[in-house]
């Protein structure tokens, strides 16, 4: 069964959490409010404390943000350029240029950071868009990350333009505990 609605219980941040399509592009995330989200996701939890997540931040009018917006899909564009940040998230899988691991759970620990960040978004009145709607090869090359270091996803950062879409629709909870397991005979 779906539960169109989050039951009562949750903390609202997360029961009101959802992907905007829609940005206000008047809206501005100043220097303190992008030290926040970055404190948020800064503070993440990471296996053995390596934190191995990094961020590229441009803001409309700014240089960094003219270096990623070629590089979006058309889709995304469409909706990204109007949020007040795109905010490309980075992990650091490997030790410099070798292939020894810097951390075998590098994504999963760049996924919680960005989650606080999320959350952190939605307790300041804004919203984060997630998305993986890019170049990136050639986002890869224009912003030249260090060696180990690679472009997992991108996050729009902004005001939200209208409320999550009715009917939002999400999987169960024994979806959850069953779909990784085969039926036992």
């Amino acid at each position: 069964m779906h539960h169109p609605q989050p039951p009562s219980g949750i903390h609202p941040l997360l029961a009101q959490r959802f992907s905007p399509y829609r940005f206000d592009p008047s809206a501005v995330v100043d220097d303190h409010a992008v030290g926040l989200l970055l404190e948020a996701a800064r503070w993440a939890p990471s296996a053995g404390n390596s934190q191995p997540w990094g961020f590229f931040i441009g803001r409309p009018g700014e240089p960094d943000h003219d270096r990623v917006l070629p590089h979006l899909a058309p889709n995304s564009a469409r909706w990204a350029t109007d949020a007040s940040l795109l905010v490309v998230t980075l992990t650091r899988r490997h030790v410099d240029d070798t292939q020894l691991l810097y951390s075998e759970f590098a994504d999963y620990d760049l996924g919680q950071a960005v989650a606080h960040l999320t959350v952190q978004a939605q307790a300041m009145g804004l919203a984060a868009h997630q998305f993986r709607a890019f170049d990136l090869e050639g986002l890869t090359k224009e912003l030249d990350p260090k060696p180990g270091w690679v472009i997992i996803s991108m996050v729009a950062v902004g005001k939200a333009v209208g409320g999550p879409p009715e009917g939002r629709d999400r999987r169960s909870i024994a979806h959850l505990r069953s779909a990784p397991w085969s039926p036992a005979e």
